[in-house]
């Protein structure tokens, strides 16, 4: 047993790239995963799952196609399962995904956005 806490600072400290969630522990069948975004992503769902987003340092914005959520640091949203979305950054935003083992980051989309899913940082 590992009696040593994650430190979020030290983990992004880890890489730079963006838009490649990088996963730094799991529960059940569930993964916390840190990742950098700035821009715009694509449109896509998650058929099976909700997916949360827990923005640690930044802001964001996850569109919908009937409005859009507008998040701060400290502040988290769950988009239900099935609903399509798009996240969007002017600047840099450190987030902390939480979803199950296996999610591709674009959904059923698909492309070439489409990070490792299993990526341990």
């Amino acid at each position: 047993m590992n009696y040593k806490p994650i430190n979020f600072r030290q983990k992004f400290g880890l890489f730079a790239e963006q838009w490649q969630p990088k996963v730094v522990a799991e529960m059940n069948d569930y993964q916390f995963k840190v990742v950098k975004l700035q821009g715009d992503f694509i449109w896509h769902d998650h058929k099976d799952t909700d997916e949360t987003f827990i923005v640690i340092e930044g802001r964001l914005r996850i569109d919908f196609r009937d409005g859009a959520v507008h998040l701060s640091s400290g502040e988290m949203f769950v988009v239900p399962k099935g609903v399509e979305h798009k996240p969007c950054a002017e600047r840099e935003v450190k987030l902390l995904l939480i979803e199950p083992r296996g999610v591709p980051n674009t959904g059923a989309a698909g492309g070439d956005r489409t990070a490792p899913s299993d990526a341990w940082i």
